[in-house]
């Protein structure tokens, strides 16, 4: 028999909430088999089978419970349970008919009352928020209640992006590995010019104290169905256009199968939101405490602008930079902006 344990997750991680058994009590599973989804206020994870054998379950879906707790057991074929499973209620004793009532001739059900809808469809459905949700929404309001947040809003251009993309991604995608050409790429190293640029985005507030980074580590909000996780691609200022978006196709991947690790979400200096994925136009994207701002990118969209006194439909995009007015006045921030929006609008392809 081996135990299902809860892992340390990490110094500032105490407990797990069970969200999925993968498999049924008495299920036989394989070594490498998924058998439950953790969650916990930051990350959510999928612990394997360790070894063949039958699943036992000490803990319901839904139970929290703290690290190093035993949630259930590997056993071997044909061994007895430790002892039976909290997940499952116990049989009932089949309960033998009253002289007042048949099993073949049951009393008829009572008539809907007026007040109640006579389908049986619900009015509506109440269930526990995740671990994850809840943090989510803790550090949500936790944003707009500590910080000074205002946002200013630019438009760019993506022609010229989108032709470096299409050059790169039907003649030299081969020569790199096979890595396609996203838009991320092209913003993280706008965002780092001009962090560079106006260093004061690349600072939090510490107390009394301002910290301001030396170092460029992008933080980029990645959407799964658990929830919206932020993991951290390192040192962006010395990494090639390919190289980050194969890091990030990594990350991604890691987000929607629950594998990321703490390390992966911590450390961040600005982060980049791409609502454009799910047709945003426009919006105001919240701090990621305890950064001080945060890129906001939307929908490409092909709109009429003026060059050179004409009138001409171009592929633009919304972007939105949300911020720490206490830390960065509004005159940096638009700098900021306009730094990312010419950088986006006359891009270099870095390989």
């Amino acid at each position: 028999m081996s135990d299902i344990v809860i892992p340390n997750f990490g110094e500032s991680i105490t407990n797990a909430t069970i969200s999925v058994w993968h498999k049924a009590a008495g299920e036989t599973v394989s070594r490498g088999d998924t058998l439950v989804t953790l969650e916990t206020d930051k990350v959510a994870s999928d612990l394997e089978a360790e070894r063949n054998g039958t699943l036992e379950i000490l803990l319901p879906e839904g139970s929290e419970a703290p690290i190093g707790a035993v949630i259930g057991h590997i056993l071997e074929d044909g061994a007895p349970p430790s002892w039976k499973t909290t997940a499952s209620a116990p049989p009932q004793p089949e309960s033998s008919p009253t002289p007042q009532e048949s099993p073949a001739e049951p009393e008829p059900a009572p008539a809907p009352s007026k007040d109640q809808p006579s389908d049986d469809s619900p009015r509506f459905i109440r269930t526990p928020m995740s671990t994850l949700r809840r943090t989510i929404a803790a550090r949500l309001a936790e944003a707009q209640h500590q910080a000074a947040i205002l946002t200013t809003f630019n438009e760019c251009d993506m022609g010229a992006v989108m032709e470096l993309r299409r050059q790169f991604n039907t003649g030299q995608r081969e020569q790199h590995g096979g890595i396609k050409l996203g838009f991320m790429s092209f913003f993280i190293k706008a965002a780092v010019k001009a962090l560079k640029n106006v260093p004061q985005v690349n600072a939090k507030i510490d107390g009394t104290d301002i910290i301001e980074n030396r170092y460029y580590d992008i933080s980029v909000a990645i959407g799964t169905d658990k929830g919206l996780v932020v993991p951290v691609l390192r040192d962006c200022d010395k990494k090639t256009l390919p190289e980050l978006e194969r890091e990030l196709a990594s990350l991604a991947e890691k987000a929607r199968s629950g594998a990321l690790s703490m390390q992966d979400l911590q450390g961040g200096c600005f982060t980049i939101s791409n609502g454009g994925t799910y047709g945003s136009l426009l919006s105001t994207p919240i701090l990621n405490p305890p950064q001080s701002g945060i890129l906001g990118m939307h929908a490409i969209q092909d709109r009429p602008v003026a060059r050179d006194g004409q009138i001409v439909i171009r592929p633009m995009m919304y972007l939105a930079l949300s911020y720490d007015h206490r830390l960065i006045d509004g005159k940096q921030a638009v700098e900021f902006l306009i730094t990312v929006k010419n950088a986006v609008e006359n891009p270099i392809l870095e390989l």
